[in-house]
């Protein structure tokens, strides 16, 4: 697809999920129906998919409890379990792959529940390429920069955030030294609720997401984690259920978080926030979701289009996250979007959909 023709269908796209929010659905005919979520049948409704990858319209992988990871190569009318052998007391929280083939994911938890494994045949085979032997450390997040140069970040050990690394496409890690890693704040942690924790964007920018102390914050790094700075958001934490649990950046400077109160008894009054400087400082959603939101992902060659997905729902900005409305009632935990136009989420009950017009 031509980049003029790929620019214009994602506006076209992002103006009918607007238009969605605001025309009663029963005011569009069959052939004016605006995108939407059409669940995808992954034969699994005792798993819960917390871990997301989307490759394009057509492959996907999703991670998830009882070591489960499926993959589907026809645009969801087919999963395949390519889950590894031996791992169905592990929870994969997140999954990277690069294609139909390759594929990283994480293990989280205590000790040596946290693992990561990588396939290069498409879930055939699996192979153990780390496994956290530290019982202070705790694993949430995974995120690659490129094929070769990938992060995984732990909950505080030791005062500071662990940073896993890899520059090998996930065949080998090694925990980076920390002495560039800012101290924690007490109480301080990162939340394994979408795999979207740690984020990137190009070759040597990334972004990790906390919550849990007096301050839910975003750290920076731009030389691949070796040093970071820390920057406060406007996203209300001193819970440990409370802070931002997702991040999407479109580029190494325009940045949105989500989170809330994950709690479902508890409400979430500012679940939003944006950056326009890389992270060095965030502005409150003047209409924020409006309740908690676990995922996030910006629309394909949109400069101001993306969708938040969490327990309650779907919601989708067309201002670059100043303001969200709400397009969808159902349940997600995870969302991630490809360039060829493909938007897909996951979550509990073995609930994955694509967008579809």
């Amino acid at each position: 697809m031509r980049a003029g023709t790929r620019v214009a269908a994602g506006v076209a796209c992002a103006a009918a999920l607007a238009a969605l929010t605001a025309v009663p659905a029963q005011a569009h005919g069959p052939e004016q129906r605006a995108p939407h979520w059409e669940l995808k049948d992954s034969g699994t409704p005792d798993v819960r998919f917390r871990g997301l990858s989307a490759v394009s319209r057509t492959t996907a992988w999703v991670s998830g409890t009882q070591g489960t990871v499926l993959r589907t190569t026809d645009g969801g009318a087919g999963w395949r379990n390519v889950s590894p052998p031996g791992a169905s007391d592990l929870q994969f929280r997140d999954i990277e792959a690069f294609d139909a083939r390759r594929a990283v994911v994480l293990a989280i938890g205590e000790g040596e529940a946290s693992r990561v494994y990588r396939t290069e045949d498409g879930g055939a085979t699996w192979t153990e390429s780390f496994r956290n032997t530290d019982a202070r450390a705790f694993y949430d997040c995974l995120t690659f920069l490129d094929r070769r140069h990938g992060l995984a970040m732990s909950d505080p050990v030791d005062g500071k955030f662990r940073i896993l690394s890899t520059n090998d496409g996930g065949r080998s890690w090694k925990v980076l030294p920390n002495d560039g890693m800012p101290a924690a704040l007490e109480g301080e942690a990162g939340f394994a609720a979408s795999g979207q924790c740690l984020v990137s964007s190009g070759p040597k920018d990334v972004w990790l997401a906390t919550g849990g102390a007096a301050h839910a914050r975003v750290l920076h790094s731009s030389d691949r984690g070796l040093t970071w700075t820390a920057t406060d958001t406007p996203i209300p934490a001193g819970d440990p259920a409370k802070g931002v649990f997702a991040l999407a950046f479109r580029d190494r400077t325009h940045g949105l978080a989500v989170g809330g109160d994950y709690r479902a008894d508890q409400a979430s009054p500012q679940a939003g926030a944006v950056t326009g400087d890389g992270g060095r400082s965030w502005q409150p959603a003047a209409t924020p979701p409006p309740a908690y939101r676990s995922g996030v992902a910006w629309l394909p060659h949109s400069r101001t289009a993306a969708l938040a997905v969490g327990p309650t729902g779907t919601d989708l900005t067309t201002d670059g996250g100043r303001t969200w409305r709400t397009v969808d009632t159902g349940s997600y935990d995870t969302v991630d979007c490809t360039p060829d136009l493909g938007c897909w989420a996951a979550g509990e009950k073995g609930r994955v959909a694509r967008l579809e017009s």
